[in-house]
């Protein structure tokens, strides 16, 4: 490998105990990515990394701005989600239920 390329990259070895599927698992992407055991360890280092770390993939952060500019209904206030979160999200989801029932055979019609 080229010094130059890998100056500040420190490399450490690190052993890890496989079960036999986990290994066939591993061969199985490095075959299908066509690279080297250690590069598929790495790839699946970054892509968990991104997955927990990421806010946009974040379950709880996904419903920020779920609700903005969303009218109030007829006859009732304005509702101040930041306060009202809890209400805001039942009030979507018992309107969820009546949209599923208006569905074929009972799925759901989204």
């Amino acid at each position: 490998m080229d010094r130059k390329r890998d100056v500040g990259r420190v490399r450490e070895p690190v052993q890890v105990y496989l079960a036999p599927s986990e290994r066939r698992r591993l061969e199985r992407l490095r075959d299908t990515l066509d690279t080297t055991k250690s590069d598929v360890l790495r790839k699946g280092l970054e892509a968990l990394e991104s997955q927990l770390l990421d806010p946009d993939l974040h379950p709880a952060l996904s419903i920020v701005g779920l609700f903005h500019g969303t009218p109030p209904r007829e006859g009732e206030p304005s509702l101040d989600v930041a306060r009202a979160h809890d209400e805001v999200l039942a009030d979507a989801e018992i309107d969820s239920w009546s949209s599923d029932r208006s569905g074929e055979s009972g799925g759901r019609s989204k």
